[in-house]
């Protein structure tokens, strides 16, 4: 009896909403459906003291995107503003993930505390063809980096 007992436990115990297992958080975010993901995956500097930022884009949005631009702040060391740029992501099936790099001249890596992304300057649903919110509304943004990268 006491064998059969510990995996109905275990089982019960999956089931319960809000609880989570470490190890397993990871793989159930990346493929949670409704969530559009962008990373801030590295940040290394160049022959000529730039900064190049690399970006991993995951469209899990349940929606093909034909254009994905997003404005993002860029704050130096003291924590000012010093750049609005757009990162142009462009056309993301629903499934795609996509890894672009972005290198920011005249300014080293340990010259930038934040980027902070402001707000999408473009994202049309390839069905309708037709601006849509999923972009800022699925968005989790993070970083890998010791760059604080987010909303």
């Amino acid at each position: 009896m006491t064998k059969h007992f510990a995996p109905l436990c275990l089982a019960a115990l999956l089931t319960l909403p809000g609880l989570t297992f470490p190890g397993l958080a990871g793989a159930q975010e990346a493929e949670a459906p409704g969530r559009f993901g962008i990373e801030l995956n590295n940040a290394s500097e160049t022959e000529g003291g730039n900064c190049r930022l690399t970006y991993v884009a995951e469209n899990h949005s349940g929606h093909a995107l034909d254009q994905t631009e997003y404005q993002v702040a860029v704050f130096d060391a003291e924590g000012i503003v010093s750049r609005l740029l757009v990162l142009k992501f462009g056309k993301l099936i629903d499934g795609k993930t996509r890894i672009l790099q972005f290198e920011l001249p005249g300014t080293p890596c340990s010259g930038i505390s934040r980027i902070v992304i402001n707000d999408n300057s473009a994202c049309i649903d390839a069905e309708t063809g037709k601006e849509t919110d999923i972009c800022m509304s699925a968005l989790d943004a993070t970083s890998r980096t010791d760059i604080r990268f987010g909303i």
